[in-house]
């Protein structure tokens, strides 16, 4: 089971939290200009890397806010929480977070 480091409430277990897709997906600011491509494009296609990925969740069973994570998908490893609305933390080379 992960332990995940909710930025508001603190470390809590796993159960505790919904996943919410990827982060940082912007939504088109006018979405009635798009073609369908574009607009299947917004709705379904998404990064999925290997490694580091920065991932929506929602502390549900908490104080029911949203905020990022930052998971690698190799070992299944948080590696840092953030806020949402906050820009990504930088990596250093070896996957830790850079000091804000």
């Amino acid at each position: 089971m992960l332990l995940i480091t909710c930025p508001h409430c603190g470390p809590r277990a796993e159960l505790e939290f919904s996943y919410g897709g990827e982060a940082h997906i912007a939504r088109p600011v006018d979405p009635t200009g798009l073609d369908d491509e574009a607009w299947a494009t917004f709705l379904y296609k998404r990064s999925n890397p290997k490694g580091v990925h920065a991932e929506r969740w929602r502390h549900l069973h908490g104080c029911g806010r949203f905020f990022n994570v930052l998971r690698d998908t190799i070992s299944d490893t948080i590696v840092t929480t953030y806020p949402a609305g906050e820009s990504r933390p930088e990596m250093t080379s070896d996957g830790k977070e850079n000091v804000r």
